[in-house]
């Protein structure tokens, strides 16, 4: 088989201070995507500037700009419609990837063509607290393929853990199911990894392939004291997975688990609606 053509996609919006360190570490690699794609969503400070430095500078990376202020993951979807490649890495712009990541998911892809995901170790980084920890640390401590029946036998032990900073994973999976949903805002990660991860398995390296850095303005930051708005969006993941489309995932994810994460927050909107009593 073929090696992975993997495509890689900075969505950017203000963040033109954290640009050279997140290219930089895309660019900092034994074996290079076939591209870099960043897409800037309107931004008011100087990153578009900083982006057509580098694109001048590296051919491989090719800068869409956005007319106006899509949101995150609209500006995903658009350069994934766009990506040569057929499998694809997303990275913020304020995170980075460390060296390897490209070379670890191609042998492992190559080798398991069937998965829709290869995923490593992320080290989470607080830039309040100066806190450091990593997440992925439960998962099994040899490269591996997980199929989705193993993916919901760790996600029982509390151990299932996929990281969107260093995964790569396989554009048709992806876009079959519906690629990062707009509606569904800062969960649409959570989402996309159940839908592929759950019907096509993953890969699994054991190393730590990322830096994800949480900042005030991170997006991952975006729900903060906004309650009623993140119900109203884990309401929608419940009516997903109730749909037809995803019916055959929901069963998985209920197994799995893996709504834990959410908190008693999404225990709340389960209980406020019979037909979500089933997860």
């Amino acid at each position: 088989m073929s090696d992975p053509i993997i495509s890689a996609i900075v969505p950017n919006f203000n963040h033109a201070q954290y640009l050279p360190r997140s290219l930089g570490a895309l660019l900092n690699q034994p074996l290079l995507p076939c591209e870099i794609i960043v897409v800037d969503d309107a931004s008011a400070d100087n990153s578009l500037e900083v982006l057509q430095s580098f694109a001048r500078q590296h051919p491989i990376i090719r800068v869409l700009p956005n007319e106006k202020n899509l949101g995150c993951n609209a500006s995903m979807n658009r350069a994934m419609a766009q990506a040569r490649g057929d499998y694809v890495l997303f990275t913020a712009a304020d995170d980075e990837v460390r060296p390897g990541v490209f070379q670890h998911a191609t042998r492992m892809l190559r080798a398991y063509p069937e998965a829709g995901l290869c995923s490593g170790i992320s080290e989470w980084r607080c830039a309040r607290t100066g806190l450091t920890w990593y997440n992925g640390g439960g998962m099994p401590d040899k490269p591996c393929y997980l199929s989705p029946a193993e993916m919901v036998a760790l996600g029982k032990r509390g151990r299932l853990a996929i990281n969107n900073q260093s995964a790569v994973y396989k554009k048709s999976a992806l876009t079959e199911a519906g690629g990062w949903i707009p509606d569904l805002h800062w969960f649409s990660d959570w989402f996309a990894d159940c839908a592929v991860g759950f019907r096509h398995g993953m890969c699994h390296v054991p190393e730590v392939l990322s830096n994800f850095y949480l900042h005030p303005t991170s997006y991952f930051n975006a729900t903060a004291g906004a309650h009623a708005e993140r119900r109203v969006v884990l309401n929608r993941i419940l009516e997903y997975l109730e749909s037809d489309r995803f019916a055959d995932i929901a069963p998985l994810v209920r197994q799995s688990g893996f709504m834990g994460g959410f908190g008693w927050q999404m225990m709340r909107v389960m209980l406020s609606r019979r037909k979500h009593w089933q997860f």
